[in-house]
């Protein structure tokens, strides 16, 4: 279990995105967008791409047969994956309409089925993220039995707990994420209870300093929304939360040290704006930061647009305050 890792978030956390986190924190875990099974088996495409640069790096399945896992699990680990996580936390429409995320946590019987029989072909970790309830199944006994079942049955022993239930219907994955309330205690109550397992807290975690108090209690802490807004509230990880001694990166080095790549993907005809989208938040809160984003903006998707995009937008930001 690492001490610290990326949320995976749907149409945000895709391999460009993770390639730049990467410049931020060489030892956080990052995750894949989740990718069904279906996608993996029968997509026309290449649904398991990542850059070598990206480990340690981990996949999210969605799905719920437990054949059909256990198939993308062996694909996953011989791409060379790090882990593969279970997503049994996701609430939208769409995830439930093909059986798998947050609804299954009420089939937790079927849900160790899958761990097990992902676990029977792999010998990565297998791990789930899940949210500590859903509609009125949101008792503590209640996650305490989703999390004993799917140990003891599925032998799963890490799991990333999201400390806010999940409404199935009446509320937008975005209003899932913002609307139950957090619970805390609850998870740390979990850990106590389950003390032989690895568990990672989710949900609303806004700065290190958050984390650090989190990591009082649990093994480990991820981190969402704020990530991606904020992406330079990275840039300390690796020396506050695993304890390395090396110089935090500057902004303006991060930028720089993202152009070879950015120049390699553009010969393979990807446009610039699916890079530059994730980096627009790291000079967040900083003066010049706004004219960083709308140079960006306004000219990353012009046809020929390349690196010379960054380094104007560059100029927005005083150099003096880029440390």
């Amino acid at each position: 279990m690492m001490r610290f890792s990326v949320a995976p978030m749907l149409d945000w956390t895709d391999r460009h995105c993770r390639f730049f986190h990467r410049k931020l924190t060489q030892r956080g875990l990052l995750y894949t967008e989740m990718v069904t099974t279906g996608a993996i088996i029968h997509g026309k495409g290449d649904f398991l791409k990542y850059n070598e640069e990206e480990h340690p790096v981990a996949l999210q399945l969605g799905g719920s047969n437990p054949a059909d896992l256990a198939h993308c699990a062996k694909l996953a680990q011989e791409r060379g994956y790090d882990e593969i996580n279970l997503n049994v936390g996701c609430p939208s429409d769409r995830v439930q309409n093909g059986k798998f995320g947050a609804c299954l946590m009420g089939e937790a019987e079927l849900v160790a089925q899958c761990v097990a029989a992902m676990r029977e072909v792999v010998d990565i970790p297998v791990t789930v993220k899940t949210r500590i309830g859903i509609d009125d199944q949101d008792s503590y006994e209640f996650l305490r039995d989703f999390i004993s079942t799917v140990s003891d049955k599925g032998g799963c022993e890490q799991f990333t707990i999201h400390a806010r239930k999940a409404w199935l219907s009446g509320l937008s994955p975005k209003e899932n994420r913002e609307i139950p309330p957090l619970d805390y205690p609850r998870v740390y109550q979990l850990k106590k209870e389950f003390p032989h397992l690895l568990m990672a807290i989710n949900g609303g975690v806004k700065t290190l300093e958050e984390a650090e108090e989190h990591l009082k209690y649990m093994d480990g802490v991820m981190i969402g929304r704020e990530a991606y807004q904020n992406p330079y509230m990275m840039a300390e990880i690796d020396q506050r939360l695993y304890g390395e001694n090396k110089p935090v990166v500057k902004r303006s080095a991060v930028v720089e040290s993202m152009y070879p790549y950015i120049e390699e993907q553009l010969g393979k005809g990807t446009y610039l704006g699916h890079i530059t989208r994730h980096m627009l938040g790291l000079f967040q809160n900083m003066p010049g930061a706004r004219g960083w984003r709308r140079h960006i903006s306004e000219n990353a998707h012009k046809p020929g647009a390349g690196v010379e995009v960054l380094q104007k937008a560059l100029a927005f930001i005083p150099a003096e305050l880029d440390v």
